[in-house]
């Protein structure tokens, strides 16, 4: 997604839940926002998941593109992330993943804090390249 695009625009997560998880202060910077990098961490476990789940065994990330942040994330916010898979190749899935935040309080709503596109390759036990079962 591109920054300039109103983010108003994305009102529900795109993809399937694959993980969900709690802002931590000992994840925080001096400002008591979430740092980008457990950000991308929590993004590349979530795009693993469905990566192992498709290509049916061990994948490891190959590539990330283009993650952009999108707004701070508070500490002790519940985030989630959502994958969808965009391609699956010989031996490679690229994984579209967002990074959603749900507010606390009466009202609670759900805000897109981060997407990126995450590339994963499938190898087996010995760590060579493996093809995907389709």
């Amino acid at each position: 997604m591109n920054q300039e695009n109103n983010l108003d625009d994305d009102l529900k997560p795109t993809g399937e839940l694959c993980l969900r998880l709690t802002a931590l202060s000992k994840d925080t910077n001096g400002y008591g926002d979430i740092y980008g990098g457990w950000l991308m961490q929590q993004m590349d476990l979530a795009g693993g998941v469905l990566a192992e789940e498709t290509a049916e065994g061990r994948v490891v990330t190959a590539a990330v593109q283009a993650i952009n942040f999108l707004r701070p994330v508070p500490l002790g916010a519940n985030v989630s992330c959502y994958c969808d898979i965009v391609a699956i190749g010989h031996a490679s899935i690229e994984i579209n993943v967002e990074a959603w935040v749900t507010s606390k309080g009466k009202s609670p709503f759900q805000q897109k804090v981060a997407d990126g596109r995450f590339y994963f390759v499938a190898i087996s036990d010995e760590g060579k390249t493996r093809r995907i079962p389709r």
